[in-house]
């Protein structure tokens, strides 16, 4: 077993939710509140994210954007701000105290589940590029500013209730049995 396994699946703390927001619907504020529920292969209730049918085989990769609570002084201090809410980046969960790239497992046979509270488990689908939008909201040079820096997609494994406040934490998840051709 590759030493780069253990080493991907340990996490020095866990992080924590600082904040909700939802986007209720394309160009209006993102609207940001104290607790949600988290739809399984759908996103969060009331945002747009979980608006219309649910698509055969679940929802797409982006169901969930994340934003790492860190990054916001950085982006601010890059695009000339004394501040940054992370309203205006339109993200749906901002965490800290957590590695969100980390949280992505670099190994198939071994997913990584990021888990929020009690009940909610989201699995890190990619990175989460800024839009042009962003030069609009932060002014000339925010996508560049937010490169690398605009957060993740996530997919909803497990629904349930999610507040501010909530312990974030990234485990290890299970992998199914294959079932053996020869009984």
């Amino acid at each position: 077993m590759s030493a780069l396994r253990p080493l991907t699946q340990t996490f020095p703390l866990p992080g924590r939710l600082e904040a909700i927001l939802l986007r209720p619907a394309r160009g209006q504020p993102a609207v940001s509140v104290a607790s949600a529920v988290a739809l399984a292969q759908r996103g969060l209730e009331g945002d747009r994210s979980t608006a219309g049918p649910l698509r055969a085989g679940g929802g797409g990769k982006r169901q969930v954007t994340l934003l790492q609570a860190e990054h916001l002084p950085l982006i601010a201090a890059w695009t000339g701000h004394a501040t940054l809410s992370a309203a205006v980046l339109r993200r749906n969960l901002v965490v800290s105290g957590l590695n969100l790239v980390a949280a992505r497992s670099l190994f198939a046979d071994a997913p990584l589940r990021l888990c929020i509270g009690p009940e909610v488990q989201l699995e890190i689908t990619g990175p989460c590029d800024p839009c042009s939008k962003m030069e609009e909201a932060l002014g000339p040079g925010a996508y560049n500013a937010m490169r690398g820096h605009g957060g993740m997609t996530a997919r909803v494994l497990a629904g349930g209730r999610l507040a501010v406040g909530d312990a974030v934490v990234v485990r290890l998840a299970p992998v199914p049995q294959q079932q053996s051709l020869f009984v």
